[in-house]
């Protein structure tokens, strides 16, 4: 009997601490930007444009760690049930010429294919210098809540939307 009631009260209360609001580290919680340089140095790139008379060689971009970030489930993001999911790239540039050159999405129901390339001046000298990164984007479309998988450029990552839960 003392085992039922333990057993009734450890689920009682690991239903209401999943409840709660739990704060997320700041490079998880979605809308969170760090201004022009994050932790560890990392500095914030966009996709440029590239010099028009010049010739480039083009490659996927290297990427150390990616954060899939679904907004939270609350009036402001919510539109038909789904939610907006942004994405923050961490990576690294392996030159001083070395730019971001292009983004590509491509949506399959719950897998999301995204390719992120560089680019690199053809016949330049290059300072080798390794340059870290991070790189906001945002998926296109919405999601409804459930199982998502990300592939982005040789990385797999699997994310969930979760709809908040009321109790």
């Amino acid at each position: 009997m003392r085992i039922h009631i333990l057993i009734t009260s450890l689920l009682v209360l690991s239903a209401c601490m999943g409840s709660r609001d739990v704060q997320l580290p700041p490079d998880e919680q979605y809308g969170h930007r760090a201004d022009d340089e994050g932790p560890g140095g990392r500095r914030i790139l966009e996709v440029t444009s590239p010099e028009s008379e010049e010739s480039y060689f083009y490659y996927p971009a290297v990427l150390d760690t990616i954060h899939v970030r679904p907004a939270p489930f609350d009036s402001a993001y919510v539109v038909d049930g789904q939610v907006p999911v942004e994405v923050l790239v961490k990576g690294s540039l392996p030159d001083a010429c070395t730019e971001l050159h292009d983004l590509v999405q491509e949506r399959l129901g719950h897998i999301i294919e995204v390719r992120l390339q560089t680019r690199r001046p053809q016949g330049a000298v290059c300072a080798t210098v390794v340059r870290p990164f991070r790189f906001y984007f945002s998926l296109e479309g919405t999601y409804a809540p459930g199982a998502y998988t990300l592939k982005l450029n040789d990385k797999i990552v699997p994310f969930m939307v979760r709809e908040r839960s009321r109790g």
